[in-house]
């Protein structure tokens, strides 16, 4: 198979290795990573500028499918000289007294705002992050992000009731190219090269049919007997 497949993934996403799989699999179609923001992911697709996206649901949906992939626990991220750094897991109850800051890429939905309102929103995750390094507030987001922008002079835990961020493969729904996105989706999905939406196994090759007559040995050689001496005639 020729031609080329564009995935675009947003930050905290690690597509490597669906990538490895991709690259075993279809090593004549190369396979273009494209790291892209959050806001930027569903508009990189619809645009035809990649032919899908990993992304967090549940996000801009118009005119695309969106295949839920997995669910990430969200965490919260704060100094580690924090009164909460002995803390194993917390809960939204926990954080009520305390700032939490919202960056206008927020990767969860919240139904209300979670703690104190801060005084305005950063425009990033990594913005939100630099903040609470400097010691004013707190940050939930999903782990991978935390995992992404760890420091040293920063804990995380898990927040037991926040809202979780399930991660997905979404691609038009009108797609120009499904034979491709049928081959990612079952590599994201973890499906064997033999399954169905895999690629096509190669045909088996035939085996020479049994004979039905086993070749018979040759029979054994005999070996020929000295030939007998003849008896000399006696004179008269």
């Amino acid at each position: 198979m020729t031609g080329s497949f564009t995935l675009a993934y947003v930050p905290g996403v690690t597509p490597g290795k669906w990538a490895r799989v991709w690259e075993e699999r279809l090593p004549e179609t190369p396979l273009h990573l494209v790291q892209v923001t959050v806001a930027e992911a569903a508009a990189k697709v619809r645009a035809g500028e990649a032919d899908a996206a990993l992304l967090r649901l549940p996000g801009d949906r118009e005119d695309l499918h969106a295949i839920p992939l997995y669910t990430e626990i969200s965490v919260v991220v704060f100094p580690k000289d924090h009164e909460f750094a002995a803390a194993d897991e917390l809960s939204l109850e926990d954080l009520k007294p305390h700032v939490l800051w919202q960056p206008l890429d927020d990767a969860l939905e919240w139904d209300s705002a979670p703690g104190q309102p801060p005084v305005e929103r950063p425009e990033t995750t990594a913005d939100a992050i630099q903040i609470v390094a400097a010691g004013v507030g707190m940050l939930v987001v999903p782990q991978s992000l935390a995992r992404l922008h760890h420091r040293k002079d920063l804990k995380y835990v898990p927040v037991s009731d926040a809202p979780q961020s399930r991660v997905a493969l979404s691609f038009p729904i009108r797609d120009e190219n499904p034979e491709l996105i049928e081959h990612m989706i079952g590599i994201v999905r973890g499906r064997t090269v033999n399954s169905t939406r895999g690629p096509a196994p190669e045909p088996a090759k035939k085996q020479a049919p049994k004979q039905q007559q086993q070749r018979r040995s040759p029979a054994p050689r005999q070996q020929k007997q000295p030939a007998k001496r003849a008896k000399p005639r006696r004179g008269r």
